[in-house]
C-alpha cells in the first residue's frame, strides 16, 4: 500500500551521496512545503509540486520529516548492568583503573556467561525498541562480552535474532578481541580469536565486520593487524576501536587494512588526520562515552575544517555510555564538539550510515532508499538547529521503519 505524507513544513536530509566530507558536512538538502511518497517500504518520490494519489495519506501538519538516525557503534547485547562502576567513577576511579581491578569488560563477560540466550535476547530487545522509539533506524551491534568461542557465538546469534525480529537495519560486528579473558595470556587468546573464533563465526555467517580494541593494556597494533587479517580472509571487513585512551597507532593500522571506520578517536593528532585523508575509512567519534567518562572529545570540528568527514555514534554500552539516544549524541556534537547543527545532523544520519555500510539504503532522503523516517511534532518547528537546541523536549510524532509506523 502506498503512503503519502503531505503538508511537510521541512523535508530535510535530501542527498544521493553515500557520505559527506569537509564543506559538504555543512550542507543539508531541504525542501519546504513538501510531500513524500512511500511504496513497498521505500521512498518512491518526493517534491513540492502536486503529489500523486495514494491509498493512505498522512498530514504532517507543517512539521519536519527527517531520515531516521543511524547508529554505527553499539554494544547493546549485554546482561545486567554495571551501575556499581558508575559509582566507582563518581568516587574518582578511571575507566582504565576499573578495568585493571577486573571490572569493565570482564565484569560484563561474567554476567553474560551466566545468562541464557533467550534472556540475553529479551534484555537486548528492550534496548533496541528504546532506540527505535527515539528515531534510530539502523544499528550496528558488536559482540565482545563473551571472550570465549561459545559465548561470542551466543551474542552473535542474539544479534541475528534481533535482525529477524525488528524492522530496523541491523549489522553485526565480531569483537572477540575486546579484552583478554581471565586466566589466559594475550598471545594464546589472539591465536584463539584468529584460528578458532573467526572461522566459527564465519561458518554460521553471523557477522558483517571484525573489530579489535586496539589500546594500551588491551591489544597492540601487531595483535590488531593479525586479527583484522584473519577476519578479512573470511570476508569480514574491519572496523576498529582506536585512540580512545592513548595515541595507540590504531588509526594507522585500521587504514592499512581498509577499515570501514575507526571509532572513538578521543586522542588524535596531525598524523592521524593525514593518514585518514583520501581514504574510504570514516572517522567515527563517540561523544556519549566522552560525556559519561569525562574524557576528551574527538576533534570533529578540526577534522571537518581540514576536509575530512565525521560520523557520530552512541557507543551504547553498560560501562561507558549507557544511552542510545542519537538526538542527545547530536546535541553533544554541537555543545561539546562545537559542530554546527547541520554538521552534527549529517554525522548522525548519512555519515553514520556510511560507517556501518548502509548509506546506499539509509541515512538520507533519496528515491529508492528505505523509508526510515522521523516525523516531528508540528510544535517542534522546522529548523535542524532545534533538534540539538531543545534536545530534551519530546519531538517525535511518528517513526517509520521500512515505510511502516512503529
Amino acid at each position: 500500500m502506498a503512503t503519502l505524507i503531505r503538508n511537510i513544513g521541512l523535508l530535510a536530509g535530501i542527498s544521493s551521496e553515500t557520505r559527506k566530507e569537509g564543506p559538504a558536512m555543512s550542507e543539508v538538502g531541504c525542501l519546504r512545503d513538501a510531500w513524500l511518497l512511500i511504496e513497498d517500504g521505500r521512498i518512491a518520490d518526493f517534491g513540492t509540486e502536486r503529489p500523486s494519489g495514494a491509498e493512505r495519506v498522512i498530514d504532517a501538519r507543517g512539521a519536519m520529516l527527517l531520515p531516521a538516525f543511524c547508529d554505527s557503534h553499539t554494544h547493546i547485547v549485554y546482561a545486567g548492568s554495571r551501575e556499581q562502576e558508575f559509582e566507582d567513577k563518581i568516587r574518582g576511579l578511571s575507566y582504565a583503573e576499573i578495568a585493571a581491578r577486573g571490572g569493565g569488560i570482564l565484569n560484563s563477560a561474567d554476567r553474560l556467561h551466566e545468562c541464557s540466550e533467550d534472556e540475553l535476547f529479551a534484555q537486548s530487545m528492550l534496548r533496541v525498541r528504546e532506540m527505535m522509539a527515539k528515531g534510530t533506524g539502523a544499528i550496528e551491534i558488536k559482540s565482545g562480552y563473551g571472550l570465549n568461542t561459545e559465548d561470542e557465538l551466543k551474542m552473535l546469534r542474539v544479534i541475528r535474532r534481533i535482525k529477524e525480529a525488528v524492522p530496523a537495519v541491523i549489522k553485526a560486528t565480531f569483537l572477540g578481541a575486546h579484552a583478554v579473558p581471565r586466566g589466559m595470556d594475550k598471545e594464546t587468546y589472539v591465536k584463539q580469536v584468529c584460528e578458532e573464533m573467526i572461522p566459527a563465526v564465519a561458518a554460521e555467517g553471523l557477522a558483517d565486520f571484525v573489530d579489535v580494541f586496539c589500546e594500551e593494556g588491551f591489544f597492540s597494533t601487531d595483535d590488531t593487524g593479525r586479527i583484522l587479517s584473519a577476519g578479512q580472509k573470511y570476508g569480514l571487513r574491519p572496523k576498529l576501536h582506536a585512540n580512545q585512551l592513548h595515541v595507540s597507532g590504531g588509526v594507522q593500522v585500521g587504514v592499512r587494512h581498509g577499515a570501514l571506520s575507526v571509532d572513538h578517536l578521543e586522542r588524535t593528532g596531525e598524523a592521524e588526520e593525514a593518514c585518514l585523508r583520501g581514504t574510504a575509512t570514516m572517522p567515527t567519534m563517540l561523544p556519549g562515552a566522552s560525556f559519561f567518562l569525562r574524557e576528551p572529545y574527538g576533534r570533529a570540528k578540526e577534522y571537518i575544517e581540514h576536509g575530512l568527514g565525521v560520523a557520530l555514534a552512541s557507543d551504547y554500552n553498560p560501562g561507558s555510555s549507557p544511552s542510545g539516544d542519537m538526538r542527545f549524541v547530536m546535541a553533544l556534537g554541537c555543545i561539546c564538539m562545537r559542530l554546527t547543527p547541520e554538521q552534527a545532523f549529517n554525522a548522525v544520519t548519512l555519515n553514520s550510515a556510511y560507517a556501518m555500510g548502509v548509506s546506499d539504503i539509509a541515512g538520507s532522503i533519496a528515491k529508492g532508499k528505505l523509508a526510515n523516517l522521523i516525523l516531528t511534532k508540528p510544535e517542534s518547528g522546522t529548523s535542524i538547529g532545534t533538534l540539538a537546541y531543545l534536545h530534551q523536549t519530546p519531538f517525535i510524532e511518528k517513526v517509520f521503519l521500512k515505510g511502516e509506523e512503529i
